[in-house]
C-alpha cells in the first residue's frame, strides 16, 4: 500500500497457514513468518521470502516440529542476513513451565548467499527479538537476567 494507506494489495496467495512479522529485504522482497498452529501449543514458524509482485514464495527455514516456535525476522542492511529467534528448549514440545534463567530462545542468522544458518547468541537467559543496527555493526536483543528482561547490544 502507499504511505497514506491507499492502494493496498495482496502479495501472497497463502490459503493454508497464517503469515505475519513481515519485514523488507529491499524494495522488491519481503520476509515473513509462516505460522503453523497445533492442537496443544501456540504453534511453530518458518521464514519465507516473497516478491512484491506475488507468487508462492521461497522457503528459508524449516520448522523442526509443530510446537517449538521461530519468530521475529530482521534483515541486515545489505539484505544478506535474516536474523530471527528460535525456541531451542529441550524436549521437542512446548512447555509452560520453562526456566527463564536457562536458555529457551536463541538468535540465529540465515545467510541468503550461502543458504546456511548459524546461532548468533543464546546461553543462560536465552536471547530474543533481534534487531540489527542501520550500519549492520550492532545487534540489539532481549535476554533474561534473573528476574529482569535486559536489552543487550
Amino acid at each position: 500500500m502507499d504511505r497514506d494507506g491507499s492502494h493496498a494489495r495482496q502479495i501472497t496467495k497463502e490459503n493454508f497457514k497464517l503469515l505475519n512479522n513481515g519485514v523488507w529485504i529491499d524494495e522488491n522482497y519481503i520476509v515473513a513468518r509462516k505460522h503453523f498452529t497445533s492442537t496443544r501449543s501456540l504453534g511453530a514458524g518458518e521464514l519465507w521470502m516473497y516478491h512484491i509482485n506475488g507468487g508462492n514464495g521461497l522457503q528459508l527455514t524449516v520448522k523442526k516440529n509443530d510446537q517449538q516456535d521461530l519468530n521475529e525476522p530482521c534483515v541486515s542492511p545489505d539484505g544478506r542476513y535474516v536474523y530471527y529467534s528460535e525456541d531451542m528448549y529441550g524436549g521437542g514440545a512446548f512447555q509452560y513451565n520453562k526456566d527463564p534463567n536457562n536458555q529457551i530462545f536463541v538468535i540465529k542468522r540465515f545467510d541468503r548467499e550461502k543458504g546456511t544458518i548459524e546461532t548468533v547468541t543464546g546461553g543462560p537467559g536465552g536471547a530474543m527479538r533481534p534487531h540489527i543496527a542501520h550500519n549492520g555493526r550492532l545487534l540489539a536483543f532481549v535476554k533474561r537476567v534473573r528476574t529482569k528482561s535486559v536489552l543487550f547490544l
